[in-house]
């Protein structure tokens, strides 16, 4: 869905492009890959790929406010490869695997 809107996310930050709860709430309309992210290099204008999950067709209104926008700061890591790996509890279980 295009916006119309591009920004300047500031360097060692990315926006986060995410649900607007009362959309998904009373109408079932969500963003799908969220939440999205918008690179700090991007320039282009925002789109927000939304699903709707919802049992009636919903219709987008010019001005409408979609989604929202959240600045975060992203940490660089340098990644090192390694043989093996520190152990913890939970090891290498999957999805669920906690039990909680």
């Amino acid at each position: 869905m295009p916006t119309g809107v591009a920004v300047a996310i500031p360097a060692g930050s990315e926006g986060q492009v995410r649900s607007r709860s009362g959309l998904a709430a009373k109408h079932g309309v969500t963003v799908l890959n969220a939440p999205g992210t918008i690179d700090a290099d991007y320039r282009g204008e925002i789109q927000v790929i939304l699903v709707n999950l919802g049992s009636e067709p919903f219709v987008v209104r010019r001005g409408e406010r979609i989604a929202q926008l959240v600045a975060a700061p992203v940490e660089r890591v340098e990644w090192r490869e390694q043989s093996s790996l520190s152990g913890t509890p939970r090891a290498g279980g999957g999805f669920g695997h906690t039990g909680r």
